[in-house]
């Protein structure tokens, strides 16, 4: 894969994080809000990391076989396989009714009553982060209340992955950045269809056959970027099931099949639109990040849930500020640092 330009992503050090004096809360309420939102270093921040992301997982396949795991990648691994644990331990209560099983509530409580701990066992060294990151995780698997998930709380493990690698206990590099995506994602993903499947998780404002997904979005983003730079795999062989689950669009297409019936172009007409209307993978890749930006983080139902300030700053960056950042090459074959303090 060839050499790519980004910015850096920032570091911030434990002596910086222990000065912020903001934890994160829902800050967005209006159209107006959301706006203001999108020129905030946080916002920055998360762009760049996604496009950071992307690019690392250009050409890379599942599963993904590297198997020399940083310290982090490896404790987020544990720390979901722990979440996935309780599913057995707190079996759905049987009810008659369609969606929303009361004891994804009794999960979601035990998230919450045991989250810092989990937080803290995991990053000893940087305790100083977990009431930051915490928000985050809480947010990541659905609405405890309203018994849904959507898009929104799959952004908000994004912002948990983003937050974790701000203060570096994900590391800033190439490799990390596969694992992030191929390991730590993959499985994140799991766990919200087992949660999704065994408490009957409504979806959080599903747009029915319009919308792209009634619950996920980023999977078809790095998936793309797996398929970007060849031309063997067509767009369109999303339509000739069963799909080898090589990679996240993929994964998520099987996903599909496996909770909706009836013909893919009338439950899922985007999708449907894009297998047979967008020529090449790089077309798909960048119209998602744009239709992502627009659907996601662009409304203020998705995004007024989220948890924003503190490592994610809310403070609004002057136009020089968001334009004049460096940017800095890497090179995807192999690890260099960049942004360290």
């Amino acid at each position: 894969m060839a050499s790519i330009s980004l910015p850096p992503i920032r570091c911030i050090s434990p002596e910086n994080l222990a000065a912020l004096r903001a934890w994160p809360t829902p800050k967005i309420r209006t159209d107006e809000d959301v706006e203001a939102w999108k020129q905030t270093q946080g916002f920055s921040d998360y762009s760049l990391f996604l496009q950071w992301l992307n690019e690392a997982v250009v050409g890379c396949y599942l599963p993904w076989s590297n198997d020399e795991r940083s310290e982090g990648i490896c404790g987020l691994l544990g720390l979901l396989d722990e979440l996935d644990r309780w599913i057995d331990e707190v079996p759905p209560l049987p009810t008659a009714q369609r969606f929303g099983n009361m004891a994804f509530r009794t999960w979601g409580a035990r998230l919450e009553d045991r989250a810092d701990e989990l937080l803290t066992s995991m990053m000893p060294n940087l305790s100083v982060a977990v009431p930051h990151v915490r928000p985050y995780l809480l947010t990541s698997f659905g609405s405890f209340m309203r018994m849904d998930y959507g898009t929104g709380h799959e952004t908000s493990f994004g912002f948990f992955l983003l937050c974790l690698t701000l203060v570096r206990f994900l590391r800033f590099d190439p490799e990390e950045a596969r694992h992030i995506v191929l390991t730590v994602f993959v499985r994140y993903l799991r766990l919200c269809w087992r949660l999704q499947d065994v408490y009957r998780l409504e979806p959080a404002g599903s747009h029915g056959v319009w919308g792209l997904d009634d619950s996920h979005f980023l999977g078809y983003i790095f998936g793309s970027a797996q398929l970007r730079d060849q031309s063997e795999i067509p767009v369109s062989a999303i339509l000739q099931p069963p799909l080898p689950p090589t990679n996240l669009y993929f994964l998520l297409i099987k996903r599909i099949h496996e909770v909706k019936h009836g013909p893919f172009y009338e439950h899922s007409s985007q999708l449907h639109s894009i297998a047979t209307g967008v020529a090449t993978w790089r077309k798909v890749n960048s119209g998602l990040f744009k239709m992502y930006e627009a659907e996601v983080l662009g409304k203020r139902v998705v995004v007024q849930h989220l948890p924003l300030g503190g490592i994610l700053e809310w403070d609004v960056m002057s136009p020089r500020d968001i334009c004049t950042t460096t940017p800095v090459p890497w090179s995807s074959g192999g690890r260099r640092e960049h942004g360290e303090q």
